[in-house]
């Protein structure tokens, strides 16, 4: 008993041996990280399949990888070549860190327009009552339902926190009945200058250019994949229904 007592210990210790050495290693790796003289602002760092390869999150949102020294710096997306294909690694990353921080969003925070009966998939999107297509995207909401698709918004403002379409999100949010006032908005009736719910906006604002939205409206799926732009009822439902 005591002999296994002992190498339970030991191995307790190396693995504690080996965890330091690795914050070590990290933390050398974010010290050497300097451009122009000036730290960069790293959220964190993986190691990636290639040896001596490391994937770096900054805290803009935008990832690089780097040698363990930092001297060299790659811009782009790491793929592997499977059998079955190319597989991006990098969009995978994304993906996953994106649907960690839309779990984070309560739905207390959003626009829910969901379906009458059963829920089968979840749409989560991003959108600026000022943005054209943001628009077209709403008017198909009542197909989305029809087929068991909930739409959940978000809001970004697409011209920042100054613009008309921050304060009429803002508008919408501090509504009794965000639905309705949503609804409304999208077509050209919005209240303006509620800016006790300015906040709100700006978190989700912040949560947009986090996750790498540039422009509405933004689709995120239940996996974190994200879809630039419109895309028609249709197209979207055959999308969920092959995942």
């Amino acid at each position: 008993m005591l002999s296994r007592i002992c190498a339970v210990l030991a191995l307790a210790s190396c693995a504690s041996v080996l965890s330091s050495a690795a914050m070590a290693d990290d933390q050398a790796l974010l010290d050497n990280l300097v451009v122009n003289g000036q730290k960069m602002p790293v959220q964190s760092v993986a190691s990636t399949p290639l040896p001596g390869i490391n994937e770096v999150h900054l805290a803009s949102g935008e990832t690089f990888y780097t040698d363990d020294k930092g001297r060299y710096l790659l811009v782009g997306d790491l793929y592997e070549n499977t059998e079955g294909g190319l597989v991006n690694l990098s969009e995978q990353q994304r993906n996953e860190k994106r649907k960690a921080q839309m779990d984070q969003v309560s739905e207390q925070d959003m626009v829910i327009f969901r379906p009458a009966g059963k829920v089968r998939h979840v749409l989560t999107v991003f959108t600026d009552t000022t943005c054209p297509y943001c628009h077209k995207l709403h008017d198909d909401v009542p197909a989305l339902n029809k087929a068991g698709i909930e739409v959940r918004y978000l809001a970004f403002p697409r011209a920042g926190m100054g613009s008309r379409g921050a304060e009429e999100l803002a508008g919408v949010w501090c509504s009794k009945n965000r639905s309705e006032a949503m609804t409304a908005a999208m077509k050209g009736d919005a209240k303006r200058g509620r800016t006790r719910c300015d906040s709100t906006v700006a978190a989700q604002y912040q949560l947009g250019q986090q996750i790498g939205i540039q422009g509405t409206p933004a689709i995120v799926l239940p996996d974190g994949q994200m879809i630039a732009g419109y895309l028609p009822a249709q197209r979207l439902i055959q999308m969920l229904e092959k995942r």
